[in-house]
C-alpha cells in the first residue's frame, strides 16, 4: 500500500508571517524586496530569533569575502542575491509537508506540548493568570512560525521536553530535564546588533563577512550549511556535530526537535551547544574571558541595557587587550568607521529569565528590556569613548549619592528600614529620568572641549534633586528639618 503524501502548505518564502513595525506580517520575499521596511516588530527575544533566521539567510545567499567586497556590493546588492537565493530554494521554506522548515519528523514519538506551554509569557499548569495576555490562545500559522524559530535558540529548560526519545543511537547527554536555548543561557543573554534606517541596511550592517569568522576564532568549521537544506537525523550525528561548531549554527542552533502538529509540538531536546564558559557564543552577545571566570552580560530588567554601553564598545580602547567583547557590534562598527557610514543605532534587548530545580520561569521580577542608542560611527573614537566613560562613571556616582541621602532622611526619621527600600525605589527612577536624556548626553560627548558636556549636566542634577524630592516629602517641620540635612549636595558634579 502506498504511503500516502504530506500536503506541502505555507511557504514562508511567500506567505505573511515576519512581524514588522508599523506594518503588520510580511513574507520573506518582501522583507528582501521592500526597502521601506523599518524594524522588526515583536517583543526582544522575537526581534533576536528573526534577525538571527534573516542573517543566516543572508549568509547562506551571500557571504562576502572581506570588508571591500561587502562595502561594493552593498544593502541592495545582499537584498538582489538573497531574494534570488530564496527563489532557488522556495521548497526548503514549507512550514508544513515531508520536509517542514526547521522540523524534524523522526521526533514524531515524542509527546505532545500544547503551543503555550513552550512560550514564556503563557500561564500553564498551575501558573497563576495575571494578564489575559498569560492566557493561551490558539495559534495562527505565521505564529507557530515565529515560535518554532525562537525555540530554536531561545527555549526555556526544563522538563516539557520529551527527552525519553533519542535519535542518535547511543547518545546519553539527554537528562530529563532539557536544557536552556544557547542564545538564552542560564539568566537571559543581553543581545546587542547595529540597526540601520531599515531591516535591509540592519541586515547588511550585521553581515560577517569570511575574513570577520575566521579572525573570531570560535566557528571551527567556518560559515557551515543551512538547517533548512539539510537538516541532521539526530542530537549527535555527524552534520550535528558541525553544525554546531558553525557560525549557522549559532543563528540557528536547533537546540529543540520539534514537528508541528494541530493540536501542539511534538517536543524535545535537540543539538546541545556549549555555553560561554565552554567557548562557546553567539556573536551578538557580549563576553568577557579576562579573569579567573569567564563573564557574560545578563539581562537586568534594573539596569537597561543603555547602562551597559562602555562595556559594548569598550573595544574601541585600542590599548586595551583583554575586557568585554561583542562581535557584532565590533566588526560592524570598525568597517562603518572604515567606509564613512555614519548613521546608525546601537540596539540591544533579550529576556530575564529566573531557574529553579532546573526549570526555567519568568518570575515576577523578570521581564522584556530593549533600548536604542543613537550613534555617529565618525565621532566614536578613544577620545570620545574616554568622555562617555567618565559621565557614566559620575551617573552611578549620582545614583550613589541618591540612594545615600534617601537612607539618611530616613534615618533621622528613626525609619532606617523602610529607607533601604524607598532608597531603591528612588535609584530606579533615576535612572528611569536619565534614560531620556541619555541620548544627548551621547552626542554631546563628541565636543572634545567638554564645554557642550558641561552643558548637559544641570539636567541630570535635576534628575538627583526630583528623585530626592519624590520620596522624601518635606511637610511637617521634622520632615523639612531631615529633607534640608540630607539634601544633595551637586556642588562639585556641576563644576567638574
Amino acid at each position: 500500500m502506498a504511503t500516502k503524501r504530506i500536503e506541502n502548505r505555507f511557504n514562508l518564502v511567500e506567505e505573511n508571517w515576519i512581524p514588522v513595525a508599523e506594518k503588520g506580517l510580511v513574507s520573506l520575499k518582501q522583507i528582501f524586496s521592500a526597502s521601506k521596511l523599518k524594524a522588526l516588530g515583536g517583543n526582544p527575544i522575537q526581534k533576536i530569533a528573526l534577525i538571527k533566521l534573516l542573517l543566516a539567510i543572508c549568509q547562506t545567499a551571500w557571504t562576502p569575502k572581506d570588508d571591500k567586497e561587502w562595502e561594493t556590493i552593498g544593502a541592495k546588492g545582499m537584498a538582489k542575491k538573497t531574494l534570488a537565493y530564496l527563489e532557488d530554494k522556495k521548497e526548503c521554506f514549507w512550514l508544513y509537508g515531508e520536509k517542514p522548515f526547521l522540523q524534524i519528523p523522526g521526533i514524531k514519538n515524542a509527546k505532545i506540548q500544547p503551543y503555550g506551554a513552550v512560550l514564556p509569557s503563557v500561564a500553564t499548569g498551575n501558573t497563576t493568570v495575571l494578564l489575559q495576555s498569560h492566557v493561551e490562545q490558539k495559534l495562527t500559522d505565521a505564529e507557530i512560525a515565529q515560535l518554532i524559530v525562537q525555540l530554536m535558540g531561545f527555549a526555556l529548560g526544563g522538563k516539557k521536553t520529551d527527552n525519553s526519545v533519542v535519535l542518535s543511537k547511543g547518545y546519553s547527554d539527554k537528562s530529563k530535564a532539557g536544557k536552556y536555548g544557547p542564545s538564552l543561557g542560564f539568566l537571559g543573554y543581553l543581545h546587542s546588533f547595529l540597526n540601520g534606517s531599515c531591516i535591509l541596511e540592519t541586515l547588511w550592517l550585521n553581515l560577517f563577512s569570511y575574513e570577520n569568522i575566521h579572525s573570531m576564532g570560535i566557528f571551527s568549521t567556518g560559515l557551515g550549511k543551512a538547517p533548512w537544506e539539510d537538516m541532521p537525523k539526530g542530537e549527535n550525528c555527524l552534520k550535528a556535530r558541525e553544525f554546531k561548531k558553525s557560525l549557522l549554527g549559532r543563528c540557528i542552533p536547533l537546540s529543540r526537535f520539534v514537528l508541528a502538529k494541530k493540536e501542539g509540538l511534538h517536543y524535545s531536546e535537540g543539538i546541545g551547544h556549549p555555553t560561554h564558559k565552554e567557548g562557546g557564543f553567539d556573536p551578538s552577545i557580549t563576553v568577557d574571558f579576562s579573569g579567573k571566570n569567564d563573564k557574560a552580560l545578563w539581562v537586568d530588567p534594573e539596569k537597561r541595557p543603555w547602562r551597559y554601553l562602555t562595556s559594548l564598545l569598550s573595544f574601541i580602547e585600542t590599548e586595551k587587550t583583554n575586557g568585554f567583547i561583542c562581535y557584532q557590534l565590533k566588526f560592524g562598527i570598525i568597517r562603518s568607521r572604515k567606509y564613512n557610514i555614519s548613521k546608525f543605532r546601537i540596539w540591544s534587548g533579550g529576556l530575564r529569565v529566573s531557574s529553579n530545580a532546573g526549570e526555567q520561569y519568568i518570575s515576577g521580577s523578570d521581564d522584556y528590556v530593549e533600548s536604542l542608542i543613537f550613534i555617529n560611527s565618525l565621532d566614536i573614537g578613544e577620545v570620545w569613548f574616554s568622555i562617555l566613560k567618565k559621565e557614566i562613571k559620575d551617573l552611578e556616582e549620582l545614583s550613589k549619592i541618591v540612594y545615600g541621602r534617601v537612607i539618611n532622611f530616613y534615618k533621622d526619621q528613626n525609619a532606617k528600614r523602610d529607607g533601604e527600600n524607598i532608597a531603591k525605589l528612588a535609584s530606579s527612577l533615576f535612572w528611569q529620568l536619565c534614560e531620556r536624556k541619555f541620548q544627548s548626553l551621547v552626542d554631546a560627548c563628541e565636543d572634545k572641549t567638554g564645554k557642550k558636556v558641561k552643558a548637559i549636566r544641570p539636567a541630570f542634577a535635576a534628575c538627583v534633586n526630583k528623585s530626592y524630592n519624590a520620596f522624601c516629602p518635606h511637610e511637617t517641620a521634622r520632615q523639612i528639618d531631615a529633607w534640608a540635612k540630607n539634601r544633595p549636595n551637586l556642588s562639585r558634579y556641576l563644576k567638574a
